[in-house]
């Protein structure tokens, strides 16, 4: 991150604009949705920074730059059509610590100005360095129109209780569990509709059944995240991932995906591999009531789906013994994932009209499965946790009656951008020169349905 975001208190500041044409103008307009007061300073000037001549907060100077005009300014704003001139502003601001942004020139600028949604006192700013500013626009545009032009009146209300709250209730977490249960509750909705008075006796009431409270147990959402790709995340998980105190997480959890968990959150790996647990899951089961208890919500965030090999009934088995709240939200498991992501449907009209999840690593260890049930034609296969233990597995299915030249996959990092797919048959895979190089997360799918790959694999051809 090149460009750190702060926001800055304009009250009493004092910027600089050099340059008075439209450019210039529309960095004025900015500058004067802040507090700050604007002195503009320019040989010429254009009709629109003309029409700021009687604005309380804004002096114009008709004349050029002279570099006293940086005496006792905190930000300056160098829009000219000279680059000479542009460049000689910029060294006298570095020079003098005046913080500097020559319009259009991102090489001298020591700050950008954010693409800005403007809700206030809510306000959300957006960059992207400077490098991809249409982007910056579209994504405005999409929040735009997801943000309620009327959430600044429910950050006002915010605002005019926030230190009513803060001396009612002790402690940050109980701060934090009373705001969140406002805002998304009716009193929010009150707000938003100009209820004023009906909300605000909504609120008080609600605060003082808050102080009243003793502190409650927390809660524990048992959440699938998925199989890799952040944007497959449902809705519910990213807005129980962002109000989490604590997330406990697996190695099948993919960087991109924690980056999007609270920032202040606490976050605990417990990832296992196989022979190789940070964790054994008794521990994690105890951990996760443990947090619960200190009131803390918790979300144990998993890779794919917390029931589908997940090992969720497990866990939610203890909550239910430990006496604690819980909820499951279900994400998009690993083998539907793994089959969209190489093109290969589970299921198709020609080639499989059902499809069975397995796992190839047993509690105890094994891969003792119901072979002769696995082996039948007509359906595709899923193997879970199987690379290990491929060679036994395809020599299981012929054994039992599948062809030896049923087509093989094995899908390797499904939906990331590292997505790496190995086809052959059960006969042939083992042989592959790539498949030693195989390495977990990869998920195991046999059938004919494998042979559409080559015809469907969509997403390296987007790749690429």
């Amino acid at each position: 991150m090149r460009y750190f975001p702060v926001f800055i208190d304009t009250k009493a500041m004092q910027v600089l604009v050099v340059g008075a044409g439209e450019v210039a103008a529309r960095k004025l307009e900015l500058i004067l949705k802040s507090d700050a007061s604007v002195t503009v300073v320019a040989p010429w000037m254009c009709d629109t920074v003309k029409a700021y001549a009687n604005n309380p907060r804004v002096t114009l100077v008709k004349r050029a730059f002279v570099d006293d005009d940086l005496i006792d300014k905190a930000m300056v704003f160098v829009a000219t059509s000279d680059g000479v001139v542009n460049e000689y502003v910029h060294d006298q601001a570095r020079a003098r610590e005046v913080l500097v942004n020559v319009v259009d020139n991102t090489p001298l600028c020591q700050f950008i100005t954010p693409s800005i949604i403007d809700r206030s006192p809510i306000v959300v700013a957006m960059s992207s360095g400077g490098v991809a500013p249409v982007l910056l626009r579209y994504l405005r545009q999409k929040l735009e129109t997801v943000i309620p032009g009327n959430i600044a009146r429910l950050g006002s209300f915010s605002e005019k209780f926030r230190e009513k709250v803060k001396a009612t209730l002790s402690g940050v977490t109980a701060r934090r569990y009373f705001w969140e249960d406002i805002l998304d509750g009716d009193i929010a909705e009150m707000v938003e509709k100009g209820q004023d008075d009906k909300a605000q006796k909504a609120f008080l009431e609600a605060l003082d059944a808050a102080k009243e409270e003793k502190k409650t147990q927390g809660q524990v959402y048992l959440v699938g995240a998925g199989p890799g790709d952040p944007d497959l995340l449902t809705f519910r998980a990213l807005r129980l991932m962002q109000k989490a105190d604590v997330v406990v997480y697996d190695r099948l959890v993919s960087p991109a995906i924690l980056e999007l968990v609270r920032r202040d959150a606490e976050k605990i790996y417990v990832g296992k591999a196989k022979s190789n647990h940070t964790l054994p899951q008794e521990q994690i089961n105890s951990l996760m009531v443990e947090e619960a208890k200190k009131g803390n919500r918790v979300v144990r965030l998993k890779g794919g789906d917390p029931f589908i090999f997940g090992r969720g009934g497990e866990e939610i088995e203890e909550l239910i013994t430990a006496n604690i709240d819980f909820q499951v939200v279900p994400g998009i498991t690993a083998a539907s994932g793994a089959s969209t992501y190489a093109g290969i449907p589970l299921t198709h009209r020609d080639h499989a009209q059902s499809v069975t999840f397995a796992t190839g690593h047993l509690k105890d260890g094994t891969i003792d499965l119901n072979w002769p049930a696995l082996a039948q034609q007509g359906q595709t296969l899923v193997f879970y946790m199987g690379l290990t233990g491929l060679p036994i597995i395809c020599e299981k299915l012929i054994e039992h009656g599948l062809n030896a030249d049923t087509p093989i996959a094995l899908v390797q990092e499904a939906t990331r951008d590292a997505q790496k797919v190995v086809t052959g048959t059960l006969a042939t895979i083992n042989d592959n020169p790539q498949t030693p190089l195989m390495r977990p997360p990869t998920l195991i799918i046999v059938g004919s349905v494998v042979s559409l790959h080559s015809k469907l694999d969509w997403f390296t051809t987007q790749l690429n």
